[in-house]
């Protein structure tokens, strides 16, 4: 039940530079919204707010010019509609993900149901920092998921067919990286290049590329801002449901172990990133 006493405190709810008005921000994993629902937040800024929304950078929506004192009933609403509010606070905020499979032909993984699934997970939990999840398709990054405090991206790890490859050159044409050379009549890998997009699997005409390991990337301690960051190589796992532990355990180590009023990125070092990541390869990979 939303209280009066506790609303003016929650993350969804942003003081305007008019401190009498507020912008209250909403929570759309992944950005995904029904017709219905689209309609209902249509009634309710119209209601409340200036009859406008605003689409932000995390794939949801604020609804601007809301009186103070209107609060508590427009958080009601958006409650009843299935668009509660956000988080913008040092909380887990607004979890984003690329189309992934659903939409996109260059997507390793699903990642609208993933977003869901995270969302579900850790949403709005209370941090000593601010931390924002990201999920990409494929190591194109869309998403920017490096430049979160929690990236996961889906990719794939080529083989070619032995004997097989006519040396046509498809591939190595396809391949952005120029990790393919062409030599003596077949294709061959140049793995310190190869980021693992796929596309030169999809490109193959032979169909003589294969998936060695589809799996999924998770980095932490990405930052955008006035002084973006990239986040570290935590660990890579195959399952949609180790993902979900290694970033149920990578919010509650950050939870444990981070200092309030710094950016992750600037503290991982100091609260032993290095360590948290030798135990998480250890439990899902296997490494050391």
């Amino acid at each position: 039940m939303i209280q009066e006493k506790t609303i003016y405190t929650r993350g969804g709810v942003i003081t305007q530079r008019n401190p009498d008005l507020c912008a209250i921000r909403i929570r759309i994993p992944a950005g995904v919204l029904s017709i219905e629902k689209m309609r209902g937040i249509a009634r309710i800024a119209k209601k409340y707010g200036s009859g406008e929304v605003h689409l932000t950078t995390r794939q949801t929506m604020e609804i601007p010019d809301v009186d103070a004192t209107k609060l508590v009933a427009i958080a009601r609403a958006l409650e009843k509609n299935g668009t509660p509010l956000g988080a913008e606070h040092n909380e887990v905020v607004n979890i984003i993900a690329c189309p992934g499979t659903a939409q996109c032909k260059f997507s390793n993984i699903e990642t609208f149901d993933l977003a869901r699934k995270i969302d579900a997970l850790v949403f709005g939990r209370e941090m000593p920092v601010r931390v924002r999840i990201s999920v990409a398709g494929c190591p194109n990054a869309c998403t920017s998921p490096v430049l979160n405090e929690i990236g996961i991206v889906g990719r794939i790890r080529p083989l070619r067919v032995e004997g097989m490859c006519t040396g046509c050159g498809t591939c190595a044409e396809y391949c952005k990286e120029k990790a393919i050379i062409i030599r003596n009549g077949i294709s061959e890998l140049i793995p310190e290049k190869c980021v693992q997009c796929g596309i030169c699997i999809l490109s193959c005409p032979f169909d003589l590329l294969k998936s060695e390991y589809r799996h999924y990337l998770v980095t932490v301690g990405g930052r955008r801002g006035r002084h973006p960051t990239p986040g570290r190589d935590l660990v890579t796992v195959e399952t949609e449901e180790d993902v979900l532990k290694v970033v149920d355990k990578t919010v509650y180590w950050i939870f444990r172990k981070a200092w309030s009023g710094r950016h992750l990125a600037d503290q991982l070092d100091e609260i032993g990133f290095e360590d948290f990541r030798k135990g998480i390869r250890e439990e899902f990979s296997g490494e050391t």
